[in-house]
């Protein structure tokens, strides 16, 4: 059987042109990254500011576990059956992270025949959007040591410096450093850290943002410290915004490239849904709806991080919903949340399957309570049974879920088209969509909203420290934003060895971060860490290139 990475690098990719002039894409709006990349004007938006919006389609999960589930090459999957019947489909997706890809979960390109190429591209550097972010983030930081290294005329806090640095690699040794050291002339000692760069408020940034100055408006909000009297200090306010926005000129521009069945694919932006808001880019978004009958885009991990964050913050920016959302669930993912080791989840095991089957009925709830029709899509594995597949069938259908089996990994779109018949079927459904909270709530109310109407958790816990910084947001007139929680994936509560539906539990909020220029708040639960660390043995070890650039091992 072959690899992802041998399967991609087999396919025959048209040149970024071929596939930019099918979308509609004039030629003075592409600017080619190479033979099958490029990076997009945003002159199209207002080209085609009159043409209606085609249909929003977001593809969410069940909770995430070692057994895998499929959403990206689903994703991908779908678009390309959309347009094996006749629909102009375009796909929206993140940028990968190097910190996944030389880390356990590996990219996020898809897999199989489903896949966006060419695949080591975009794993790895891509166009450097994530680069330009990282260095727009740590110049900010930069001079916010240099302005109290000369003489601190902003009167700033030394201990409330609040602004981390940023590396795009999983690294455990960088959570809590000390910098300065080395005497006067190499700074002045203090203790700070590092987060992974797709954590970065700049990510955020430059996913809600609607186009350059929009972006240089919400950098210049962004908190990077307090003063000693306890007034925030803005990247403004530390003459940081100019050359962070000039750094991030072109990462502002959405990339162009294509799946293996040339369907155009969006690749923009990249922040992670268990520490940021987990959603590719609103220009991205924008475009896709204006090129295309439909879009298809996903939110990271399960609908309760994810998807929540996609329909409570992107939505408010979108100023729309999606038409439906599909819920990507695998069999043996499933009888692992019903207690079935891993290594027997390829095993017939009905009961198991009933069990866990309590983690998606969650899902659809959840996808439920904000009024969008859904559709449950099965990504089968050749060890599924009629049996299985009949039951998991029969309890979606009595939730009242559309249900459709996809084969997307291996037969590419054409595994995807009854899933994409469903998926049409439910775009033509009224849509009821309402906002879990108001954003003129107390932040309380929202954190304990989303807790126990999409955690199914019984109340929140908040430790001093995150209670004193609620109340210092609410002091300095932040408390209508949304929420953005930051907890575990491998659980719908923050306990990630809490599998399935769990029952009577706590969520403990231990800290809370303003994220004042992304426009939101960020309560941190349980041990969730924004800066992940590898594993004993990492993929890193597994890839390689040869001499003729062949790369292996990445997936």
């Amino acid at each position: 059987m072959k690899t992802d990475v041998e399967i991609a690098q087999e396919a025959r990719l048209e040149p970024i042109e071929s596939i930019a002039d099918r979308t509609g894409i004039m030629p003075d709006e592409i600017e080619p990254y190479g033979r099958y990349k490029a990076k997009l004007s945003l002159e199209i938006l207002k080209r085609l500011q009159d043409k209606p919006e085609g249909k929003l389609i977001l593809v969410t999960a069940i909770t995430p576990t070692p057994a895998g589930e499929g959403k990206t090459t689903v994703t991908i999957g779908l678009g390309q059956a959309l347009n094996r019947l006749g629909a102009k489909a375009i796909i929206a997706l993140r940028e990968p992270s190097l910190g996944p890809c030389f880390g356990v979960k590996g990219g996020a390109t898809g897999g199989g025949y489903s896949q966006v190429v060419p695949m080591e591209d975009i794993n790895l550097h891509f166009t450097g959007d994530i680069h330009a972010v990282g260095a727009a983030h740590n110049l900010a930081a930069d001079l916010l040591d240099n302005s109290v290294y000369f003489d601190n005329p902003l009167d700033i806090d030394p201990h409330r410096m609040v602004w981390p640095r940023v590396v795009d690699l999983n690294d455990r040794f960088l959570r809590h450093v000390i910098v300065g050291l080395g005497g006067k002339a190499h700074g002045l000692p203090r203790e700070t850290g590092f987060d992974i760069t797709v954590a970065s408020e700049v990510m955020a940034c430059l996913c809600l943002c609607d186009d350059l100055m929009e972006l240089k408006a919400r950098l210049k909000r962004i908190i990077v410290a307090f003063t000693r009297e306890g007034r925030p200090v803005t990247a403004e306010d530390i003459k940081a915004v100019g050359s962070m926005t000039v750094l991030l000129k072109d990462a502002v521009k959405p990339n162009l490239v294509q799946t293996l069945e040339h369907t155009p694919a969006l690749i923009h932006g990249g922040p992670f849904a268990n520490i940021a808001h987990g959603c590719s880019s609103v220009i991205a978004t924008r475009l896709g709806l204006k090129l295309g009958d439909y879009l298809v885009t996903e939110a990271g991990f399960g609908a309760d991080l994810g998807a929540e964050k996609f329909f409570d913050i992107k939505c408010r920016r979108l100023g729309r919903s999606p038409d439906a959302v599909v819920i990507v669930a695998s069999l043996r993912a499933l009888k692992m949340h019903g207690g079935r080791p891993r290594s027997l989840c390829h095993q017939e095991d009905l009961a198991a399957l009933d069990k866990g089957f309590a983690n998606l009925a969650k899902h659809i709830e959840n996808v439920k309570l904000f009024g969008i029709p859904s559709v449950v899509a099965l990504n089968r594995f050749p060890t599924d049974t009629d049996a299985e597949i009949k039951l998991l069938e029969e309890r979606c259908r009595e939730m009242g879920a559309r249900f459709a089996l996809a084969t997307v990994w291996a037969d590419g779109g054409q595994g995807g088209v009854d899933l994409a018949r469903e998926v049409m079927a439910a775009c033509q459904e009224t849509s009821r969509f309402s906002f879990l909270y108001d954003l003129n709530e107390p932040i309380k109310t929202k954190i304990e909203r989303i807790a126990t109407k999409i955690y199914g958790a019984q109340g929140v816990k908040y430790e001093p420290a995150a209670e004193r910084t609620l109340v210092e947001i609410e002091t300095l007139g932040y408390s209508d934003l949304p929420v953005c929680v930051a907890k575990t994936q491998y659980s719908l509560s923050d306990n990630p060895s809490l599998l399935g539906r769990p029952q009577g539990f706590e969520v403990t909020v231990r800290e809370v971060r303003l994220s004042a220029g992304a426009g939101f708040v960020v309560p941190l639960m349980g041990n969730i860490l924004t800066m992940p660390g590898l594993s004993r043995a990492p993929a890193a070890f597994n890839i390689d290139i040869d001499a003729d650039g062949r790369i292996y091992g990445l997936f």
